[in-house]
């Protein structure tokens, strides 16, 4: 689900629906990423296929789809808010957003203070938000006037211009050709008291965390406890949810029966499952294996299919949904994530293991035979029932309030038929067992081989780039760190957030699985901890944690200050009883005690209201870990309405 934050009460100076034109300069779209720099020696990235503006001392740099534009501008300023302020008068002088929140960034990349501010735009469909970096030489600010449609599908493109953001004369770090440190006592001991430290500043109730260095588990345990209130603590047998790195096992499996010669990468799907279809005929020919799970064909996200039907999903619907599905880019343009598609992969493989099997269980015997047994990953299942037994950890997320609370896990249901992308749930162990057949190129500890280097390797190769520094491959992010190559993947479901890290070069990798949904700004700090421990990188992973932390608390209280719980009474009596959607099925109203609850069926939420800018009452969910959904109160054709959008898709709910 989308991210949206709350309307603060500051307004701001900020663009209408497009970038401006008619400027002094401009230059023909490049057809490769082009570096470029401000008058005060700041450089920016321009990427392949937008065009390059400039007016003055401000850049404009325009999406393909002339829709939307990021303007990057360096001034003297006093503050981050005066230089944004500044900013927004130059790009567009006119035209005003109100302000959701702003929130502290961590220092990184040579700048020594960074802000975020994130507008709401919703109304108007864009995604408008403001960066300030301060230099040596003043502030550099970007500016984001984005349609949800083009940001969305670009985001790869729009995260290049602002990773790649540096001050005058930035060297970045650089450990190629250095060797990886021992992670001997002293360094795993301050290891885990970093991560005690995030524990307690992200207020996670329990994280398990594994590392393994030249073929030896150097640690292997839990921090924290299952569940709040119990003091059953969690251990490396803990079993978290680990949502989408299920992928990368997903694609191990695939790779044994590229080796059984089931099919290969290069396979065009419709030789293996011939009735698959996706968009087009002449599409649905030229699909092989691997583009099922690159995340790159141009299928667009589709969140909210999947998580408010999935009562009656099964995989045939999931492939009737591809038949019908509309591609947004050429293969291999834009890197936009599709867990539809990666589950067909899932599907369409454990079909060809075992044809005489339905899809769900010829994947979960395939996966059994060809992952968890041979691997000893006796834990990890994809049954909901058997984990839930057993030990594992209970999921939970902030509420709007800051409190910590048990999570709407019951949205999580929706992996039982998204499993081949995002179903298993694991432990510490377990997946170390995963990470050691990364590191050993296909062969196990005991010197056996388990998959060839070849399959296992196509599963490394680019297939679409992520940024200038990272790419997806097949079901594995594959990235360039300060010169050195990571594997990894992240897993997020409502109330679990995880990674797993692989530096084949120096034979490290590493796992972390959390219980909590703050565990997300987590993630980013935990790897750099490795680094510094690992090559002596710059001490940033504190005020990495620390500014994820803080901004996360920022923007919960300007979220819950835009918003009424329970809902204004006022709002609610314009409702109906019931609404159904065609694609989304019903949404029933009801009311428990002061509480307002839309009920989807698969699960229910209390909502909040708020205004619109238009005087639109706007129900927002706020189920804990539901991150801002709104529907929009309206009418049509005499029915009162109800519409939920998403970044490439309008959802209506008609009263009936």
């Amino acid at each position: 689900m989308r991210t949206l934050l709350a309307v603060a009460a500051l307004w701001l100076t900020a663009c209408r629906t497009t970038p401006p034109v008619a400027p002094a300069s401009a230059a023909p779209p490049p057809t490769e990423n082009v570096q470029h720099e401000t008058p005060s020696g700041a450089t920016f990235v321009v990427p392949a296929g937008w065009t390059l503006r400039t007016r003055g001392d401000l850049a404009i740099v325009i999406a393909p789809e002339r829709d939307s534009a990021i303007a990057i501008v360096s001034l003297p300023a006093a503050s981050a808010d005066a230089a944004v302020a500044a900013a927004w008068r130059a790009y567009a002088p006119t035209a005003r957003w109100p302000l959701r929140s702003a929130a502290r960034m961590a220092p990184r990349d040579g700048w020594s203070e960074r802000r975020h501010y994130d507008y709401d735009a919703a109304t108007a469909r864009r995604d408008v938000e403001a960066i300030a970096a301060r230099g040596a030489d003043g502030w550099t600010v970007v500016l984001l006037d984005l349609t949800q449609a083009t940001s969305d599908r670009r985001a790869s493109q729009v995260g290049l211009v602002t990773g790649k953001l540096h001050p005058r004369g930035f060297v970045p770090e650089s450990f190629r050709g250095k060797r990886a440190h021992a992670l001997d006592g002293a360094r795993l001991a301050e290891l885990e008291a970093f991560i005690e430290r995030a524990r307690a500043e992200l207020e996670i109730p329990g994280i398990g965390v594994g590392v393994i260095q030249d073929g030896k588990i150097v640690l292997a345990r839990g921090f924290g406890v299952r569940e709040l209130g119990k003091p059953a603590p969690v251990d490396a047998d803990t079993l978290f949810m680990i949502a989408s790195n299920t992928k990368p096992l997903t694609t191990l499996m695939m790779a044994r029966l590229v080796d059984r010669g089931l099919f290969t990468w290069d396979t065009p799907v419709q030789r293996v499952l011939p009735s698959f279809k996706l968009g087009d005929d002449a599409t649905s020919r030229r699909v092989e294996m691997r583009h099922l799970m690159c995340a790159c064909t141009g299928v667009p996200t589709e969140t909210y299919e999947t998580l408010l039907e999935f009562g009656r999903a099964t995989p045939e619907s999931y492939f009737d949904r591809l038949a019908h599905a509309k591609l947004t880019t050429k293969f291999g343009e834009l890197f936009q994530y599709s867990n539809l598609l990666a589950s067909s992969a899932g599907y369409i493989a454990g079909r060809a293991a075992h044809p005489e099997l339905a899809f769900l269980p010829a994947f979960d015997r395939t996966m059994q035979d060809e992952v968890f047994d041979p691997l000893a990953m006796r834990a990890t299942t994809l049954d909901d029932q058997r984990a839930l037994a057993g030990n594992h950890a209970v999921g939970y997320a902030p509420d709007l309030d800051g409190h910590v609370v048990p999570a709407l896990v019951a949205i999580n249901k929706s992996v039982r038929v998204d499993r081949p992308s995002g179903g298993a749930w694991s432990t510490v162990h377990d997946m170390l067992r995963y990470v050691a057949v990364e590191l050993g190129d296909g062969v196990l500890p005991d010197g056996t081989r388990f998959v060839s280097a070849d399959a296992l390797h196509r599963r490394r190769m680019a297939q679409v780039a992520i940024n200038a520094d990272s790419a997806y491959g097949i079901g594995l992010i594959v990235e360039t760190v300060a010169g050195v190559s990571v594997l990894h993947h992240s897993g997020a479901l409502l109330g679990y957030k995880s990674d797993f890290y692989v530096l084949p070069e120096h034979g490290v990798g590493a796992v972390l699985l959390t219980n909590s949904d703050a565990g997300l700004a987590m993630l980013s700090a935990f790897r750099r901890k490795l680094f510094e421990l690992l090559f002596d990188a710059r001490p940033e992973a504190d005020g990495t944690l620390a500014a994820r932390a803080e901004g996360a608390r920022e923007e919960r209280a300007a979220a819950r200050k835009a918003i009424t719980i329970p809902a204004d009474p006022a709002a609610v009596s314009g409702l109906a009883d019931h609404y159904a959607s065609r694609e989304l099925g019903a949404l029933d109203v009801r009311r428990a005690g002061s509480a307002t609850v839309f009920d989807f069926g698969e699960w229910a939420t209390p909502v909040g209201s708020k205004r619109g800018s238009d005087g639109a009452w706007i129900f927002e969910l706020v189920g804990p870990g539901l991150d801002g959904d709104d529907l929009i109160a309206g009418s049509a054709g005499g029915k009162r309405t109800l519409t939920l959008r998403d970044e490439q898709h309008e959802y209506v709910f008609v009263e009936r």
